[in-house]
């Protein structure tokens, strides 16, 4: 399936912002309003908690640039892409992190840092790094960790030695329009399953993301800020290499016939009473995140299979642990079973200690009879064949599937 092994992110050489519930712009039960001090320099609020240090700190220059992120943020690659004029700066660190955490709530790691540059006219790069696994008791449904955009496009992974992603909810975008990306990178640290997900979304002004020489831009500051995480906090994790090129995530009507897969839905059965028999896939190349979605002839979707790894399997279990809607066992509480009238999981354990891998297949699109008529067979057909290869990939065990 050699269409455009660039569109799907192989190598041609090789709740919303504010994930605690609480506004960005107001932790601690108060607003803490970003301010822009020119020449002035950096204004900092140090608060001493039993859950940590919070710090805020906002400013206009290099200096504030130097103290973001806990001051791990990539300063040079946020300068090449928002220029050398004028920026505002403001960031928010609390909580704690430790390698040995457990997802506990004695030892697990709760440390949150959040920065944001944007320069008048430019752009904006807003990071986020946070650190796993979480406390059982934040889980909610405001969320965990910070999502990936795009329900109906398919990020693609980083490659290059990183485990990562790059998304975007506007895949085809004008050359009048803002190019808007998100690049996240998994640490997976070497002790105990400890991890650290660093989330960049950058939007700037006057550029399309389908140039490809435009692409790495978006992906830059979340691998240089990622390196700087794992020596700061001693992380300890394997790093990739620079990354030159980078996919585009997959649009909806980039679909080819199913029995040509050769990425996340290499080995994915087609089906005859379902009408399945394309696919949009990407390539399988250690991102913590994987899909592959089935469709019809005509590429009108049938079905969704996605694949979470680390803090985006923490953070799906936690979003049905918090579900009313459910009746019985979910993903929370059981390796593998069924939802409702369409929709299986399955999960995997993982080495060192990592979250078990999750995996789902479930109904997609608006098509009445893949919803009153599910095709269960198929699915965990389906289901199996896709966390299989998966599992295999990332070096998990087999999974365990549900039964008939």
């Amino acid at each position: 399936m050699a269409l455009s092994r660039l569109r799907r992110g192989e190598r041609s050489d090789e709740p919303e912002d504010g994930q605690d519930g609480e506004s960005p712009s107001g932790w601690l039960g108060g607003r803490l309003t970003r301010r822009r001090a020119w020449g002035i320099g950096a204004a900092v609020l140090v608060l001493a908690a039993l859950t940590g240090t919070v710090v805020w700190i906002a400013g206009s220059d290099d200096r504030a640039l130097d103290d973001a992120c806990d001051g791990v943020l990539a300063k040079d690659e946020v300068r090449a892409v928002l220029g050398d004029g004028e920026i505002s700066v403001s960031n928010r660190t609390k909580g704690t992190f430790d390698t040995k955490a457990k997802a506990n709530e004695d030892q697990a790691n709760t440390l949150a840092v959040r920065c944001e540059v944007t320069a008048d006219g430019k752009g904006s790069v807003n990071v986020n790094i946070e650190a796993g696994p979480r406390p059982r008791t934040t889980y909610g449904i405001a969320g965990t960790y910070t999502p990936l955009p795009g329900r109906d496009t398919l990020a693609v992974p980083l490659g290059h030695g990183w485990s990562g992603v790059f998304g975007t909810d506007n895949v085809r975008q004008d050359d009048n329009e803002d190019g808007e990306g998100t690049a996240a990178v998994l640490l997976e640290c070497a002790k105990g399953g400890a991890s650290l997900l660093i989330t960049v979304e950058t939007k700037l002004g006057g550029v399309t993301l389908d140039d490809p020489a435009v692409r790495p831009d978006f992906v830059r500051t979340a691998t240089a800020t990622a390196k700087a995480a794992n020596d700061h906090w001693g992380c300890g994790a394997s790093l990739g290499k620079p990354v030159r090129t980078v996919g585009l995530p997959v649009n909806e009507d980039e679909y080819e016939p199913l029995l040509g897969a050769d990425g996340t839905c290499a080995g994915v059965p087609t089906a005859a009473r379902s009408a399945v028999s394309t696919a949009r896939e990407t390539a399988r190349d250690g991102a913590p995140r994987e899909a592959c979605a089935l469709g019809a002839r005509d590429g009108s979707p049938r079905y969704r299979l996605d694949a979470y790894y680390g803090p985006y399997a923490e953070e799906t279990r936690a979003e049905y642990s918090d579900s009313p809607s459910q009746d019985g066992p979910t993903p929370a509480d059981e390796p593998s079973g069924r939802l409702g009238q369409s929709a299986y999981w399955a999960s995997a354990s993982c080495p060192d200690g990592a979250e078990d891998a999750l995996f789902l297949v479930r109904a997609d699109g608006a098509e009445d009879d893949t919803r009153r008529k599910p095709d269960l067979t198929y699915e965990r057909a389906a289901l199996k064949a896709f966390a299989e290869r998966s599992a295999r990939h990332h070096g998990c065990e087999a999974p365990t599937t549900p039964a008939g």
